[in-house]
């Protein structure tokens, strides 16, 4: 399972790398600017869902992956270090 937006955003460079594309590439195929592409790969946490769940298809991320993805196992003191912290760190 992807805990955070960096986890999800490197599954989706690992796969585009695989099929030997550059994020130019992947930004036209998914009908995306490079960019966006650039912004997800990088784990940015306000990418808009809807594309980034195309691009995901375009590199061969069904939904149901996310369900059965492996991410890095998280240790047991950062339980909820995925979450964005806002201001004061609370």
């Amino acid at each position: 399972m992807f805990r955070s937006a960096r986890d999800f955003g490197a599954a989706i460079r690992k796969n585009r790398k695989a099929l030997g594309w550059t994020q130019t590439e992947l930004a036209a195929r998914s009908g995306t600017g490079e960019r966006f592409i650039v912004e997800l790969e990088s784990g940015k946490p306000s990418c808009q869902l809807e594309k980034s769940l195309i691009v995901a298809r375009t590199v061969g991320i069904e939904i149901g992956d996310l369900r059965t993805a492996q991410a890095a196992p998280a240790s047991p003191d950062d339980d909820l270090d995925f979450l964005p912290t806002f201001g004061d760190g609370r």
